[in-house]
């Protein structure tokens, strides 16, 4: 059974699926929501679920209509299957969930959907392309987390409604793929890791591509093997991205000190905002399923905690948000690390993971996300897809294109949070 449209029943049961879990509805600020849905609204009317024509710009609505040889991409960034794909997805759902819309879900369905529908046509024309450049190719092949981990988590959750067997079938395949013992890359100790820019490379930003992965495949399958995989995850990245000094994580850490030609390990340069923003929201969405007379438990709330008191100290005073280089005020301040602190504080002091007056923290950022969305709807203020670097520079100099698609569903995670703030 696949490929059905989703009917209003099946709407309204993704709307409890993908916006859970969710605290008791509290009193909500008109004006968050107004621009949550600005912004989640323009998702909906930009997102054209077809097809272009590179060379000509015509548009078609499915890669097989297009003439013998055109090159044909994906016309919305919003369609495509990446790990920003995958976020968006999910917020749209916990969204969907916060202001009771079914439009919001059902979007997210459609979306994943999309991709099972045509990724088959790109397979078989796939020539090993760059995977960043070719449509569809993080869905058809996986190497790290990030081709896989969000996406598979949306797909989890809606495999529960939608019971299509695409989904099912791809789930099952990027599980054994994550699984000890599978294809993805760890280290001796089964820390999730890249194969660049060195192998054995440790991203703050896996966090988020594996953790909430892997806690729904516990839902799942009723395996505790995954939780405790998950709980595992995050206190070896603490262990080894964590800064005694600061409480920040840094962006990456090396399982070698020189690039492969000597013993040793080392951290990187940069305390980067988004980096730590991965790794809160990776906790905020284990702690939320995480059941609680679990013997890890103390353990996650430490750090998360400590985590959050650290972000809490290098919050910009005068706008609530916070800078490229958390450490570095002369660094610019960025819009999706602050939205995903913001989701993640909100979330902390909901379910009582943080004292209340952290509140008043998450208030602040979001007044500041608030200040970086356009009347339109659009976002500023987005550092660009970045990689790890050993030059400080780099981050400094990462641009901020007008309404990258890094920013879109964590600006839409945190207004869900701050909608149902106490």
């Amino acid at each position: 059974m696949h490929g059905r449209p989703v009917g209003r029943l099946a709407a309204a049961l993704l709307v409890a699926a993908l916006g859970a879990p969710a605290p008791a509805r509290a009193q909500t600020g008109a004006e968050t929501e107004r621009v949550v849905r600005l912004v989640a609204d323009r998702v909906l009317r930009d997102a054209t679920f077809d097809f272009v024509d590179s060379a000509t710009g015509r548009h078609y609505a499915s890669p097989d209509s297009a003439p013998a040889g055109a090159t044909v991409r994906i016309a919305s960034a919003y369609n495509d299957w990446r790990y920003w794909n995958g976020v968006l997805n999910l917020a749209m759902g916990r969204l969907a969930g916060a202001t009771n819309d079914a439009r919001y879900s059902a979007f997210a369905a459609r979306n994943v959907t999309f991709a099972f529908d045509h990724d088959a046509w790109f397979a078989a024309r796939y020539k090993g392309e760059d995977r960043w450049a070719y449509p569809f190719a993080h869905h058809f092949g996986m190497v790290e987390l990030d081709d896989y981990g969000a996406e598979g988590a949306v797909t989890t959750d809606l495999l529960g409604v939608l019971r299509d067997d695409r989904f099912r079938e791809y789930v099952e395949r990027a599980a054994r793929y994550a699984a000890p013992g599978g294809g993805q890359v760890r280290l001796p100790d089964g820390t999730l890791a890249r194969s660049r820019p060195r192998r054995f490379t440790i991203w703050a930003d896996d966090l988020f591509m594996g953790v909430p992965f892997l806690t729904r495949q516990w839902a799942r399958t009723g395996d505790r093997s995954w939780l405790d995989d998950a709980v595992r995850q995050v206190i070896s990245y603490h262990r080894h991205l964590d800064d005694p000094r600061t409480g920040l994580m840094y962006h990456d850490w090396y399982s070698d000190s020189a690039g492969g030609a000597g013993p040793g390990s080392s951290p990187g340069v940069a305390f980067w905002g988004r980096a730590n923003g991965w790794a809160m929201m990776a906790q905020a969405q284990l702690l939320d399923r995480m059941p609680a007379a679990a013997r890890a438990r103390d353990t996650l709330l430490a750090l998360f905690r400590r985590q959050a008191a650290a972000l809490a100290l290098t919050q910009d005073g005068a706008t609530g948000l916070w800078h490229q280089l958390l450490d570095r005020p002369d660094s610019y301040l960025e819009t999706s690390a602050s939205a995903m602190f913001v989701y993640a504080i909100a979330r902390g002091v909901s379910q009582h993971w943080l004292p209340a007056g952290y509140a008043a923290v998450a208030r602040k950022g979001w007044r500041g996300v608030l200040s970086r969305i356009r009347p339109d709807g659009q976002i500023e203020g987005t550092c660009a897809g970045t990689g790890t670097s050993d030059d400080i520079a780099d981050y400094y100099a990462r641009p901020t294109p007008l309404n990258d698609v890094h920013g879109v569903g964590p600006v839409l995670l945190a207004g869900a949070e701050i909608l149902e703030l106490r």
